[in-house]
């Protein structure tokens, strides 16, 4: 299976790099300004039609309507698989207003976690949770409403961020499953010509506007059937399998690259682009010279992610950072394991004790090489040598498995 970065989840850039397609957008952006300002002016009427109506199904249905006007036509597939009594659905996330699309078919709420409050958010259609503080007491608000008898279903989103939705899903995270139980997970499938669906770090506000811009933008609804915890299972690995039965669902990958590896690549993309431009005089780059930055930077990122296989729980950018040093996979783990790390790169440390922490849990068969503390140095220096060599054997299994290399006679 191909392994994907960051990069394969996520579009850049606006405007597509074929010269026909952009072409055709340049032919069709006239007939494409005059749909945004009737639009808007559609828009406007929509949005107090549903304010004005209350939640049943004629509402839904006028507003749908009405959103096909405005180019967002929503297609559903398995209605009937919709279950009534199912409090918490789940679904991947494309667009900013996937939930307002899937409030078109069933009554749901989904809660405002980030951005703007007030207003905005009553606005484009979200749940403000006022009283809840942290993640443990928005949690437990969330567990309350679903709770209650007579409120609508919960919309959760567990990538927490928006992909283009073509190559895989972000991981799920574990909070959203430990709301309630069963959950049921919603596949969606978006598609529209042009240009991107969206990119990173673009505010609502600008992807409202290219979604006018643009002819139709098409909306596939899937649901799946209500999945509950088995026994013995966390809410991680509960969490994990919902994210494969959307992936296996929409035809793509099951990832383990996070919101959080998503924003370190954007802040890295941010400091590179600079440096790359004045580290290069004028008149000196040329199509081979990027094409190169773009080739390295890939082949570094699909290094790292084979290293983040081996120990999920080191951030990328500590990887990214040492890979940057060693350019091979096996001495970044082995550095990783034996955490060499330089004085400016401190912060780190706690990834590193805990991705150790990790493997050692999921091996049972390491044990650790002293019962005792060592009374001399000497003593002590050989049991920590002993251990580090045994965690590094262990990786190196699972690192070998994982990518169907050839055995060592060693091993």
């Amino acid at each position: 299976m191909e392994t994907l970065v960051v990069e394969d989840l996520f579009d850049f850039r606006r405007f597509p790099k074929d010269p026909l397609i952009l072409l055709l957008l340049l032919l069709y952006s006239p007939v494409g300004v005059c749909l945004l300002l009737i639009r808007i002016f559609i828009g406007v009427h929509v949005f107090l039609v549903s304010c004005a109506l209350p939640e049943c199904f004629l509402r839904r249905f006028i507003v749908r309507t009405m959103c096909s006007v405005l180019g967002m036509h929503v297609r559903q597939k398995n209605p009937r698989s919709r279950d009534k009594n199912t409090k918490l659905l789940v679904c991947n996330h494309v667009t900013e207003f996937d939930h307002n699309i899937l409030s078109l078919l069933t009554p749901c709420n989904t809660p405002h976690l980030e951005g703007s409050t007030g207003f905005v958010c009553w606005a484009r259609g979200f749940m403000e949770i006022h009283e809840a503080s942290g993640s443990a007491a928005t949690e437990e608000t969330l567990r309350r409403y679903c709770s209650t008898d007579g409120t609508a279903p919960l919309l959760l989103f567990p990538e927490e961020s928006t992909s283009n939705g073509r190559k895989g899903l972000l991981r799920f995270s574990s909070w959203p499953f430990s709301v309630t139980e069963p959950v049921q997970p919603v596949a969606l499938r978006v598609s529209r010509p042009f240009i991107a669906l969206s990119i990173p770090e673009c505010s609502w506000l600008v992807e409202l506007m290219w979604t006018f811009f643009v002819p139709f933008t098409v909306y596939y609804v899937s649901w799946l059937s209500p999945v509950s915890r088995q026994d013995g299972e966390s809410t991680q690995e509960f969490a994990d399998k919902v994210q494969k039965l959307l992936a296996a669902e929409l035809g793509l990958v099951a990832t383990k690259i996070t919101k959080a590896d998503k924003a370190e690549h954007m802040k890295r993309k941010r400091h590179t682009a600079p440096q790359a431009q004045t580290s290069v005089r004028p008149g000196s780059i040329g199509l081979g010279f990027i094409q190169t930055l773009g080739t390295d930077e890939r082949r570094l990122a699909k290094m790292a992610q084979q290293v983040k296989d081996v120990l999920p729980h080191v951030p990328l950018n500590v990887i990214t950072k040492d890979l940057a040093k060693t350019n091979c996979v096996d001495t970044t783990i082995t550095n990783l394991l034996e955490n060499k790390e330089d004085p400016l790169e401190a912060s780190g440390t706690s990834a590193f004790s805990s991705s150790m922490s990790s493997i050692s849990s999921s091996a049972p068969t390491i044990k650790p090489a002293a019962k005792t503390f060592g009374r001399s140095p000497a003593d002590r220096h050989l049991s920590l040598q002993e251990r580090k060599e045994a965690l590094y054997n262990f990786a190196r299994r699972r690192y070998i498995e994982k990518h169907g290399l050839p055995q060592d006679d060693g091993l």
